[in-house]
């Protein structure tokens, strides 16, 4: 199905070219979000003639965008995770989580905004792109960590993906049963 495009589209082209996309991807995306008109003779005479509304009202967008992306780029959000002596996470960090923390920071953001190709399954730093507007994206770092302590000590560069990491140069102390129990209490119960 042939497009006319209202407004810049990702990976498809910029305002008023008229392209070729899949009839599912117009009917169920592009048209009933308002992101592209039919490519009809009716349709090119009405989009050469609201023009000018539709680029002034991509430019106050794309300002706004600009000002929301000024405060957002840079920012590091912290996410408190279970995860193994090697760092892989039981669960993952996915766009609605990240979604979550910028919001609950004072930014109004979708979960469609998130470029997060795949979920984050491991602890550490992972930069991240928000698209606030195609032509506008915000990078943040998300900071995934065990605890509050951990995320601070990667936050100064520090790797918390191995055991070494986490209990220091003797790994094994942890395990040793004097680590655990007492050894003279089962004495002051004997006696």
């Amino acid at each position: 199905m042939q497009v006319i495009l209202l407004e810049r589209v990702a990976k498809l082209g910029h305002m008023g070219e008229t392209v070729r996309v899949k009839d599912g991807y117009a009917r169920n995306f592009l048209l009933p979000r308002g992101k592209a008109l039919r490519a009809t003779e009716a349709n090119k005479k009405r989009f050469e003639a609201e023009r000018v509304v539709l680029e002034a009202r991509n430019l106050e967008r794309k300002s706004e965008a600009q000002k929301i992306a000024e405060k957002l780029d840079g920012r590091t959000f912290t996410v408190i995770r279970s995860a193994g002596e090697t760092g892989q996470l039981y669960g993952s960090v996915s766009s609605r989580d990240i979604a979550d923390l910028v919001i609950a920071d004072g930014f109004t953001i979708g979960r469609n905004q998130v470029e997060l190709t795949t979920p984050i399954k491991a602890i550490g730093l992972s930069t991240v792109v928000i698209a606030l507007h195609p032509e506008v994206e915000a990078k943040v770092t998300v900071n995934v960590a065990r605890t509050a302590d951990e995320a601070a000590r990667q936050a100064q560069g520090e790797t918390l993906n191995t055991a070494e990491a986490i209990y220091g140069d003797d790994v094994n102390a942890a395990a040793r049963p004097d680590a655990f129990f007492d050894p003279n209490a089962d004495e002051a119960e004997e006696g």
